[in-house]
């Protein structure tokens, strides 16, 4: 029998209602703001290279990196990508390229995306056209097998040092998998075949990327967050090394039958994903129009406070040609294609790569979901 008095019984009562709102508010706070993800995995190409390319080929040299990092950093802009920014909104440290041995930490993810890479499995005349060989299927071969040496060394791990470097592998499932290639597929048929022939690749090429969703789905991955590919027809290597026809130019001055090809490759793209949905169960995958995004920028670049947006920050195009970071030889004189002091001005860093300001805008425009199908923001992705 219970002796204790009124008031006290009270008191009870009221911690008790008080516990249990803390409970409800906690709870509801919880599904507003969103599941935190504990990692991140993206595969692709220079868009959102971290810097796999640089620890393989050569590192990639000044001023790339300068407005952010100060020194280069193995991506392909004068700073931060959309991966970047992607990570900070998540709340999640940079990721470390897969390839990159120094400093490397892989406790929250990997980056297996490497610049000049296709979906479409890499032979000799891609490679002797200057793409890269750790096409797709070469970076979802890499994402395997870090799968599965992580769960062998991270039960071995007795130095705690060893294992926070490592992500849990029971994490791999509440991972968010992120996808952003397909624009060297198309600049590689666009140098070297007529774009009828590129149109008529691209299912070929979207096989190939449902083939790589399904296996990363396999592997346990259920949330995806995947890219269109950019207007490949409003970069500057493209718009000022072969100038469009005035029949064949849009009202922003891009490559009007370019954009097309994109446009059609980004329609097909979705289409696969619509049937993906239906085919794996319990996944999420959530198609995100980055074309329209970079077009927006690009159309209205003086509105956003950006000058000409086939304006390069760094190299130089036009009646002589020298890369970013690199030094060529115009009438006998040596030319360093170096920065143009005011990055944060221009949309494109070196006639191929955004800025990092383009980035961080292109960035901004993603997360609240407007430009995602489902309409989802990023941070609410896995609900």
């Amino acid at each position: 029998m219970y002796c204790g008095s009124l008031a006290s019984i009270s008191n009870k009562k009221s911690v008790m209602a008080v516990a249990i709102s803390v409970v409800l508010v906690v709870s509801l706070l919880g599904s507003s703001y969103g599941f935190h993800f504990p990692a991140i995995y993206n595969l692709g190409d220079s868009n959102s290279d971290t810097g796999s390319v640089s620890a393989t080929f050569g590192r990639v040299p000044p001023p790339y990196g300068e407005s952010f990092f100060g020194r280069p950093s193995g991506r392909y802009s004068d700073g931060r990508l959309i991966i970047d920014f992607i990570a900070d909104k998540l709340k999640l440290p940079f990721l470390s390229a897969y390839l990159d041995s120094i400093e490397s930490n892989f406790r929250h993810g990997a980056n297996f995306a490497a610049s000049g890479s296709t979906i479409q499995p890499a032979d000799g005349d891609l490679f002797g056209a200057g793409f890269n060989p750790l096409s797709l299927d070469i970076q979802l071969l890499q994402f395997e097998q870090f799968k599965e040496r992580t769960k062998e060394l991270y039960d071995k791990a007795k130095n705690p040092d060893f294992s926070d470097r490592l992500p849990r592998p029971e994490e791999f499932s509440k991972a968010l998998y992120i996808l952003d290639c397909g624009q060297n597929d198309l600049h590689y048929g666009l140098i070297t075949t007529t774009e009828e022939q590129v149109k008529a690749s691209i299912p070929y090429i979207i096989s190939q990327f449902a083939v790589a969703i399904e296996k990363l789905y396999q592997e346990g991955a259920r949330i995806f967050w995947i890219h269109s590919t950019g207007p490949i027809g409003c970069l500057p290597v493209f718009v000022i090394n072969s100038p469009p026809k005035p029949e064949n130019a849009d009202p922003t001055g891009c490559i009007k039958s370019y954009n097309e090809v994109a446009q059609e490759f980004n329609k097909q793209l979705k289409d696969r994903i619509s049937q993906l949905r239906a085919e794996l169960l319990g996944a999420k995958l959530i198609y995100v129009d980055i074309y329209s995004a970079k077009y927006s920028l690009i159309s209205e670049a003086n509105q956003y406070g950006f000058v000409g947006p086939f304006i390069s920050c760094c190299g130089h195009f036009g009646d002589y040609h020298v890369e970013c970071g690199k030094t060529t030889v115009v009438n006998g004189t040596k030319i360093f294609g170096a920065s143009c002091g005011e990055p944060t001005k221009h949309i494109s860093w070196d006639g191929i790569h955004y800025t990092e300001a383009a980035n961080q805008w292109v960035a901004n425009r993603i997360f609240d979901g407007s430009l995602s199908d489902p309409l989802v923001p990023i941070t609410k992705a896995c609900l």
